[in-house]
């Protein structure tokens, strides 16, 4: 089973709420430009193991099918037996690109969320949470940001008990 999302991370800090001394209001600097990049990410769970996986792709520009495509096709070579792909239905995963790999990849198994359903996507506790690390924070350029979303990256696939927590505190209805 993979969950797979995409979200925009911008340059801009994203506020929250923080500790400062009494009568102290914490100031973040920052220059207002709209550097972004966009990130697709793929949580995993191993039907056997339960192990958690996490995969994700960067790049500067909105995803568009031939990405998701192609990130569809990475996943099916690191991942064995059949995949199940739950994922929200956006545009980009739809079209002649998405219906190739499912053909070509009889494996391959796509399953839509039910219209806007941001609850249920386990991928969105993996965005809240990068967002909350780099909270606060004067990002300099979109390298910077790329560098602080691949940490946050590696310090999440390193604990199965954090993409756990992920699904475990989406809404998902718990297996019978």
């Amino acid at each position: 089973m993979a969950f797979l999302d995409e979200s925009g991370l911008l340059r801009i800090p994203t506020r929250r709420r923080t500790w400062a001394p009494a009568g102290h209001t914490p100031i973040i600097p920052y220059n207002y430009t709209h550097a972004r990049l966009s990130a697709l990410a793929a949580l995993t769970v191993s039907p056997k193991r339960q192990h958690m996986g996490l995969y994700l792709r960067i790049q500067p520009r909105n995803f568009q099918a031939l990405d998701v495509a192609d990130f569809l096709r990475a996943l099916l070579r690191h991942l064995r037996g059949p995949i199940i792909v739950r994922w929200d239905r956006g545009q980009i995963h739809r079209g002649p690109a998405i219906e190739a790999v499912r053909q070509a990849h009889p494996r391959l198994h796509l399953e839509e969320f039910p219209a806007y359903a941001p609850e249920l996507t386990p991928t969105e506790q993996l965005w809240n949470d990068c967002k909350g690390h780099m909270a606060n924070s004067l990002l300099r350029d979109a390298g910077e940001l790329r560098r602080r979303l691949s940490d946050n990256t590696r310090r999440v696939r390193r604990s199965q008990a954090k993409l756990r927590a992920f699904i475990l505190s989406s809404k998902l209805p718990s297996p019978p």
